[in-house]
């Protein structure tokens, strides 16, 4: 399969574009457990064109995460193309636009989800985009603002026509957020559309092998993207792709695996942004990584939670790993309890 000039495996698996989580370190650890094409946070086209340092440093990327694209949003043209054209310095392997995020403060700037309420400005965002970049361009978008406005099949074909070559649905509308079901229906009309010739990946709500297989199957996507899912658990990629090859259950990661992205994960940050942040981001993040180990908070927690530099907690990780030892884990299961507060400001 290919993306403009992107070679990619048939049926590839994405990481969702997630803010505040899918950083670097993040993408590099779900890289390494089977993503196959990767995202950068989202990025304000206001903010690059201002040159903020917080917004210039999401742009930055590793050559390791290849095939990577950064993802904009806006709702001004012009402001817009000067952003791809920034981005067209950097070099991704492609460009993102985001006409999906259903946060107010986006929308009520007339960006993310808010540019579906007028398709002509979505063609004209496109189409400057694409002028202005020797890139890919791609889209990542929803169903429609509501139930009453759904239009994703014109859309699509619009998108297309502007020169878009790959586009991404979440299967809700704007008004839904991340409430209810996903409706692959809609995304199955559109890449099964015979207009439609770029590739169509499907988002929203797969959480397991099996759904993925069962998606893959009855909607005939190209591909799929997993955004909430992964968070916590990177491991989702590759058992995916076990299930796909094999029809089989690939077995859980063993404790050693869970410490072992911990352990990646933090020595990563601290290279990424520094250690005093890393560590304190990453007592966020241990409770889903070692979930299901017994009397581990009565344990352990206090000192993940405390412990003020990495050697430390390089200690406290071969503890975990050494008291654990000959422990069977569980599958990881999803869940979203730690992460309702995150709903509206992550996934984009």
């Amino acid at each position: 399969m290919y993306i403009g000039n992107i070679t990619l495996p048939n049926f590839p698996l994405l990481l969702a574009p997630m803010e505040d989580v899918s950083d670097a370190p993040f993408r590099m650890l779900c890289k390494g457990h089977g993503a196959d094409l990767l995202y950068t946070e989202f990025v304000s086209s206001h903010g690059l064109v201002n040159g903020t340092d917080k917004t210039k440093k999401k742009i930055q990327i590793l050559p390791e995460e290849r095939p990577i694209g950064i993802q904009l949003y806006g709702g001004n043209e012009e402001t817009m193309a000067m952003a791809t054209a920034i981005v067209d310095q950097v070099q991704p392997d492609f460009v993102d636009i985001n006409f999906g995020c259903p946060v107010k403060g986006i929308v009520s700037k007339g960006a993310g989800a808010g540019v579906l309420k007028d398709l002509q400005l979505m063609v004209r965002l496109t189409e400057a985009c694409v002028k202005a970049t020797t890139l890919p361009v791609t889209v990542k978008t929803r169903l429609g603002w509501d139930e009453q406005t759904i239009n994703i099949e014109e859309v699509a074909e619009r998108l297309q026509d502007a020169g878009v070559q790959a586009l991404t649905i979440h299967g809700r509308t704007r008004a839904q957020l991340y409430k209810g079901e996903a409706d692959w229906r809609l995304i199955g009309k559109v890449k099964n559309n015979p207009r439609i010739t770029i590739p169509v990946f499907g988002n929203g709500d797969i959480d397991s092998p099996q759904k993925a297989l069962a998606y893959k199957n009855r909607y005939g996507v190209d591909g799929i993207m997993i955004g909430r899912a992964a968070i916590g658990n990177p491991w989702i990629f590759g058992e995916i792709k076990h299930y796909l090859l094999t029809g089989e259950e690939k077995a859980p990661p063993t404790v050693a695996e869970r410490v072992d992205v911990c352990r990646q994960h933090l020595q990563n940050s601290a290279a990424w942004e520094g250690e005093w942040r890393a560590i304190r981001e990453m007592r966020g993040r241990y409770a889903s990584y070692l979930k299901g180990l017994p009397q581990l908070k009565e344990i352990f927690y206090t000192s993940l939670m405390t412990l003020d530099n990495i050697e430390a907690l390089l200690e406290i990780f071969e503890r975990i790993e050494a008291h654990y030892a000959g422990f069977v884990t569980e599958r990881m299961s999803v869940s979203l309890v730690n992460y309702h507060a995150h709903l509206e400001t992550c996934e984009r």
